[in-house]
């Protein structure tokens, strides 16, 4: 190559693969750089952007999805092009992205969930909790999946943010459900829904809980659930009330309280029973003689200090039955091998050191590929926790550039590119293409007094496309 790239005659070219919030935290960082002329292509499998925010952050949370608007000026560059409906690994190889960038980052984030390892897992009416997200959120992948909404008890295994969204809108009313996003099948499904009684099971105590504030306070305002916690559950066992002590963590002491406040309330006799448990593990789903979930052995933990210090729960003798015919686990995530580029299968992860992916026999960087987000570091932290973690692999992305360490491609124009994604995915989608289909779903909503009504088959969203 003639130049380095990175000025307005050689543009950087770079692929960010993802088209979630890293993916755009990605790009930002990137197109902002006054000393580097960049140009972004973000790909993602499906024709819509924005990733969880749109298809994972629960439908009655729609602050959170304000983020978009920051997203929609990133994507307002002139440097920016967003190519819809693109696999990776299908339509387009590592290899072909190779032959058209400077430099390749993977944004994918983690999209499978980690399995409980009990006897009963598989049995009917048991599903990984994610499946039931993308599920209500209109997800193409998962909008013919059935759940099926009859039984009136239900568990919930883990207690992080996403098991606290699945149990709230288990409990929510349809009326409160009929004002948000929600995708309009699981509307209709969960109106005829017949669950009572949702349990939420956490394995280690009120302390360690991974919800945050604001998602466990909202459980105890639900129009038709009352929240409920045994005492002893979530009084402080000795080496919690240490550690709380020592740490004077302002967030864990008002989650406690909140927590031991549920356990004074009286119920309400709203028509529907949330408890929030504690100190207990599944050992097994149960079944009802014929392959579907009839009931759920727990046994009850302790705590005590691991080797690292951290408190780990143990299984005391002590086990109890509760009939359940739902159970849903949200117990971890972890990411999907990307074809192409070296994954830790241990760890879950693309294999890399603070965003350069490396080479599994040498474990030295290769050169231009990068990666960012929970495919980097594991599923951990909010949206905005992805931000800093861009930045710190788009450092390194400017760092390599210095010393002329990045891929030399053959075809670094975006003419090029476009032309081979075009010829091997004909039906790409563009932001612009995006932009229109966001209106017909703001339009479709404006009519029933919703945010939006979501076009959730690919097939559908072509068709409005004129495709």
């Amino acid at each position: 190559m003639t130049t380095a790239p990175g000025t307005a005659a050689q543009p950087l070219r770079v692929a960010i693969i993802g088209a979630g919030p890293t993916g755009y935290y990605t790009a930002d960082p990137l197109l902002k750089n006054p000393k580097v002329v960049v140009e972004v292509d973000l790909f993602d499998r499906l024709p819509t952007p924005y990733g969880l925010v749109r298809l994972g952050v629960a439908p009655d949370h729609q602050k959170i999805k304000f983020v978009t608007n920051a997203f929609d000026k990133i994507a307002a560059s002139p440097r920016f092009r967003f190519f819809g409906g693109v696999e990776i690994g299908k339509d387009v190889t590592v290899a072909d992205l190779q032959a058209h960038y400077h430099q390749i980052v993977f944004c994918t984030g983690a999209q499978t969930d980690r399995r409980m390892g009990i006897p009963g897992e598989d049995l009917s009416g048991s599903h990984p909790a994610t499946e039931f997200v993308a599920w209500y959120n209109g997800h193409p992948d998962y909008r013919d999946c059935s759940f099926d909404l009859s039984p009136e008890r239900v568990a919930v295994v883990g207690v992080g943010n996403v098991a606290v969204d699945v149990v709230r809108i288990l409990c929510r009313t349809p009326e409160e459900l009929a004002t948000t996003d929600i995708a309009d099948y699981a509307l209709e499904a969960l109106r005829k829904s017949r669950v009572k009684v949702v349990y939420l099971l956490g394995r280690r105590g009120p302390a360690q809980a991974a919800f945050t504030n604001p998602e466990v306070k909202e459980l105890g305002e639900l129009a038709d659930a009352d929240a409920i916690a045994i005492p002893e559950e979530v009084e402080l066992d000795p080496l919690s009330r240490a550690e709380v002590e020592r740490s004077q963590d302002r967030a864990t002491l008002r989650k406690v309280e909140i927590l031991q406040e549920y356990a004074r309330r009286q119920p309400s006799g709203k028509s529907r029973q949330l408890f929030l448990r504690f100190l207990v593990s599944p050992q097994a789903l149960i079944d009802d003689g014929a392959g579907h979930v009839a009931a759920m052995r727990l046994v009850k933990n302790e705590l005590q200090a691991s080797s690292t210090g951290a408190l780990q729960a143990r299984a005391t003798g002590r086990v109890e039955e509760i009939p359940v015919g739902l159970v849903f686990r949200s117990v971890g995530y972890r990411g999907v091998p990307v074809p192409g580029v070296p994954f830790d299968e241990k760890g879950g992860v693309i294999l890399n050191a603070k965003g350069r992916v490396l080479d599994p026999a040498t474990r030295q960087p290769l050169r231009g590929l990068y990666t960012a987000g929970w495919i980097k570091r594991g599923p951990s932290g909010v949206i905005g926790t992805n931000k800093p973690d861009a930045a710190e692999t788009v450092e390194l992305m400017f760092e390599d550039l210095e010393p002329g360490v990045v891929l030399e491609p053959p075809q670094a124009t975006a003419a090029a590119a476009e032309a081979l994604i075009r010829e091997r995915q004909p039906r790409v989608v563009s932001y612009a293409d995006w932009l229109k289909l966001n209106e017909i779903e703001v339009q479709r909503g404006r009519a029933q007094g919703r945010p939006r009504v979501k076009l959730t088959r690919v097939e559908e969203m072509l068709a409005a496309l004129g495709r």
